[in-house]
């Protein structure tokens, strides 16, 4: 991931809050002061919890964890469909359906009508209805593609979820909780941090302010992702890790190795060629060290 700086947060407007008149008590320890009715977030405060946020964006990714990124509302809705596309993370650009976390098993039934609706049009099998059903199937597909487009290839819940504006976004916020799924949100003065896990204190409107928040998120998540071990399919579905310290060599093709207790060849394992035997050669007993 990037290094983020003050001056990179000062630049995008992070320090800027909401009107005096406006903010919740709860962020006073993350406040600096004051300016023309305006707060002033401390960013000495900010970036260690916005590097602290990142990290663990890239612990949830390492580990083979989905982030959810949540962004509705106008400043956000683009710019999160932009990174979390870029990074390969699913996401909510559009509003936020009630359930979308806590009744999955629903939302799952209305990706898959999106998944038949699509077929259906890119078949062609949509020209052969009357143009009074075609209409009705399209406004549906539109209808579902809007507000599932960004979790059709979600097979199940996320890990984490990142969200811009944790006042706006209360009813994802919410399902998180009760789900017990960790939550990193954008919480500017007008909003409160209780029960957001990795709370990131600045500007949650200004459009630089929210690209900068997204473009590292998504990088901690690709960065994560670039050091996964590759993954290789193999017989019968079952799938082989392979180190990029392995030394192909030292596994002959004809070699068999026997593995009856798993499919999966661990790292630890080591594949050792058999010595060559001169013919004539008296036989050695093999030690029990075996210095490799």
């Amino acid at each position: 991931m990037a290094d983020i700086n003050m001056r990179q947060m000062l630049e995008a407007g992070v320090h800027f809050g909401h009107q005096t008149r406006y903010w919740s008590p709860k962020m006073a320890p993350y406040i600096f002061g004051s300016r023309n009715k305006i707060h002033i977030i401390n960013l000495e405060t900010t970036l260690p919890l916005f590097q602290e946020a990142m990290n663990f964006l890239g612990s949830v990714t390492a580990a083979k964890g989905k982030v959810l990124f949540v962004g509705t509302k106008r400043q956000a809705s683009k710019l999160v469909r932009e990174h979390a596309e870029r990074c390969g993370s699913p996401f909510v650009d559009h509003r936020w359906l009630g359930g979308m976390l806590t009744n999955f098993k629903t939302v799952k039934n209305s990706i898959a009508r999106l998944i038949e609706l699509d077929e259906l049009n890119n078949s062609g099998a949509i020209d052969r209805l009357s143009k009074k059903e075609a209409l009705i199937l399209e406004r549906e597909r539109s209808k579902l593609d809007r507000s599932l487009s960004g979790i059709r290839d979600m097979t199940g819940l996320p890990d984490c979820i990142f969200v811009i504006d944790v006042d706006h976004e209360k009813i994802a916020v919410a399902e998180a909780k009760k789900l017990k799924i960790p939550v990193v949100g954008i919480v500017d003065t007008n909003s409160s941090p209780d029960g957001i896990d990795y709370p990131i204190p600045g500007n949650d409107d200004a459009i630089r302010a929210v690209r900068l928040y997204l473009s590292h998120a998504a990088d901690a998540v690709l960065e994560a992702r670039s050091i996964l071990p590759e993954v290789i399919p193999g017989d019968a579905d079952d799938y082989v890790e392979i180190s990029e310290n392995l030394d192909e060599a030292s596994v002959a093709e004809d070699d068999p190795i026997d593995v009856p207790t798993s499919p999966i060849v661990s790292e630890e394992v080591a594949v050792v060629a058999p010595d060559p035997v001169e013919e004539g050669a008296p036989l050695k007993e093999s030690g029990k060290g075996n210095d490799g």
